[in-house]
């Protein structure tokens, strides 16, 4: 296939996929594309110790690594969970890039335990954020997101949060601490 006939089916792709698209979850902002910039989520790039405190009250560690990739439009991120002996450690990856067509930050994450997601990215203030689409469980809207906010240079801390109500509120599930990896 030849660079024309790959651009032509690209942008023929991408046009059906905004006709036929979702609309998006109830809890997305309206954005601007100064928010929706390049080097919204470069804060995040480094080497990155992880800690938090298990569902268990144990506490837990990991390395999170993220480095731009592809001729620096995308963002790759090595998540590794550190061993405790009690169970096998999470492992997992993601790649997020700013859609071009669509303006918008899209993520997908990969892992050892089989999960997938899908995650458009958005800015709330000085929050970064990356939300599931809208499903249906149980009869009500449910999605699951994770918020980026507190961002120093060094530090930030990273929450895992869930809704059933469609996103009028929001329940913390996992709560990780970032500091940047001293070498």
């Amino acid at each position: 296939m030849n660079v024309s006939t790959r651009h032509a089916l690209a942008s023929w792709l991408a046009a059906a996929w905004l006709v036929t698209a979702p609309p998006l979850h109830a809890q997305t902002a309206t954005m601007t594309q100064t928010a929706q910039a390049s080097d919204l989520f470069d804060f995040w790039i480094g080497d990155w110790d992880a800690s938090w405190i298990g569902t268990d009250g144990k506490p837990g560690r990991g390395r999170n690594r993220i480095g731009r990739i592809l001729d620096g439009k995308v963002l790759e991120e090595n998540f590794e969970e550190t061993p405790d002996g009690t169970s096998p450690p999470l492992k997992g990856r993601s790649l997020s890039v700013l859609h071009q067509l669509l303006g918008q930050w899209r993520q997908s994450w990969v892992d050892n335990q089989g999960g997938y997601f899908s995650f458009t990215g958005l800015a709330e203030g000085d929050r970064r954020i990356f939300i599931t689409d809208t499903v249906m469980k149980n009869g009500q809207p449910s999605a699951q997101r994770m918020v980026f906010h507190d961002i120093r240079k060094d530090t930030f801390t990273w929450d895992w949060e869930s809704t059933g109500d469609g996103g009028k509120t929001w329940k913390l599930l996992w709560r990780i601490h970032y500091k940047r990896h001293a070498p």
